[in-house]
């Protein structure tokens, strides 16, 4: 037998492939085995198993066809060529083993924390700070094996002295053509970890109104409302102020803004908001204001004040108290659509006129002259003063519901503005010397 593969290598490489197979089948099995009972009843071990098993088989199949290359083919001139070759695919798909490997450790972090839940702000920044440390992890064992490989080649040992001797101006000029991506990843690291924002954050930048849908090391790609993706360099949330509406919660205060007439009824339209709001399950109960922000130009200016748990709801909620304030405007107080209101004449009001006409006749002496032409087209004095009975003034209502008073929610958004600072005034000179002299209890200094 020993005869038959030293006369045919081949043969005895063939069969030496073989035994490489189904050693590598054998051990992934057993690996796998091994795996799931040391994680029986846990998800993780298929997931492991599911990441590692192809570079894990891939790494075996390599070293076995080295071992097999070697038995087979011992005085083989190319031997030392497929040796290093070997070696630099080794190096590769260890780097691809220990990255599937990080993933899935990174991957088992982010799925502990459930992100369909109400308040998700932890997983969103868990999220959002593995996202980055996952790239880079990822870029650094990349470099690494890179490093690694080229160091096999006895040519790139031999020129390493001088290119650490030249490390310091490379690196200077390194730096300066990559100032900009430098900055952008320098930026992206900021971001994870500072909290500014997060993936799912929503956000309003440049005026559009949009969610982070992915942050990257250079880049953040912000999807807006309507379905277009704009993509933001990362320097951009360092350096330009920007909203971020879910920053500490998603609930929002939306306002929707009336132009009038004066004789509207604030407290009937205020009643029909109130019965709007109640109808509609987009309003999340905390916030029902409606005030008149505004008196000029001939117009009174109603604001209204709604509150939803998101922005999404906050918009849809906005639109339909406008839509109902305004069927409810034309359709049952047709006083309070807007009027333009414009004076023909010389400006002075009816009574004024009359009280004038009045007096030009009595100067007249009676019914003649001026007097009796003014009877004549129909002219009437009016007094000056009106006899009607005055309406008694209303007993004062209760305070009605504002953005800081009122309700409940509002007297605690009343108290972030109105809290008492505590100051810490100057020391006078004198007590300070003063208590110096008598020491800290009051006694001698002596």
């Amino acid at each position: 037998m020993q005869s038959l593969l030293e006369g045919h290598p081949w043969i005895g490489f063939a069969i030496a492939v073989a035994i490489v197979f189904l050693g590598v089948l054998a051990i992934s099995a057993i690996a796998s085995l091994i795996v799931r009972a040391i994680a029986r009843r846990r998800d993780w071990a298929a997931i492991l198993i599911e990441r590692a098993r192809w570079p894990f088989r891939s790494i075996l199949l390599v070293v076995g066809l080295w071992i097999a290359v070697r038995v087979a083919f011992p005085e083989q001139e190319s031997l030392p060529a497929l040796e290093h070759l070997a070696l630099i695919l080794v190096i590769a798909l260890g780097a691809w083993l220990v990255a599937q490997v990080f993933l899935f450790l990174a991957d088992i972090s982010v799925a502990r924390y459930d992100v369909d839940v109400a308040d998700n702000r932890v997983a969103r920044r868990v999220r959002t700070q593995m996202q980055i440390v996952r790239r880079l992890v990822v870029v650094v064992i990349v470099v690494v094996a890179i490093g690694s490989i080229l160091l096999t080649f006895d040519q790139v040992r031999a020129v390493g002295a001088s290119v650490l001797a030249s490390a310091g101006i490379a690196s200077i000029v390194a730096g300066l053509a990559a100032q900009t991506v430098l900055a952008n990843v320098f930026a992206g690291v900021q971001i994870a970890f500072s909290e500014a924002i997060r993936v799912d954050d929503v956000v309003v930048v440049d005026g559009e109104w949009g969610r982070i849908r992915e942050i990257t090391l250079t880049y953040v790609v912000v999807v807006t409302w309507d379905e277009r993706t704009v993509v933001l360099p990362c320097t951009y949330f360092t350096t330009t102020p920007f909203e971020n509406w879910t920053k500490y919660g998603s609930a929002l205060i939306g306002a929707v803004e009336f132009d009038v007439d004066w004789r509207v009824s604030t407290d009937a339209m205020r009643a029909e908001l109130d019965r709007v709001l109640a109808g509609s399950d987009l309003w999340d109960g905390r916030t029902s204001v409606l005030q008149v922000t505004e008196a000029t130009g001939g117009f009174v200016r109603v604001r209204v004040l709604v509150s939803a748990a998101d922005s999404a709801a906050l918009w849809d909620l906005r639109c339909v108290a406008r839509e109902r304030l305004v069927e409810w405007v034309r359709e049952t107080d047709a006083d309070a659509l807007p009027r333009q209101r414009v004076l023909i004449g010389d400006g002075r009001s009816a009574g004024d006129r009359a009280t004038t006409d009045a007096a030009t006749v009595g100067a007249d002496g009676g019914d003649g002259g001026d007097g009796k032409r003014a009877a004549d087209r129909g002219d009437r004095a009016v007094p000056a003063r009106s006899d009607a009975p005055k309406t008694p003034h209303a007993e004062p209502e209760r305070e009605r519901a504002g953005l800081f008073s009122g309700t409940a929610d509002a007297e605690e958004r009343a108290s972030s503005f109105t809290a008492a600072i505590p100051v810490q005034r100057p020391e006078d000179p004198a007590d300070a010397e003063r208590r110096t002299a008598h020491g800290p209890d009051g006694g001698d200094g002596a």
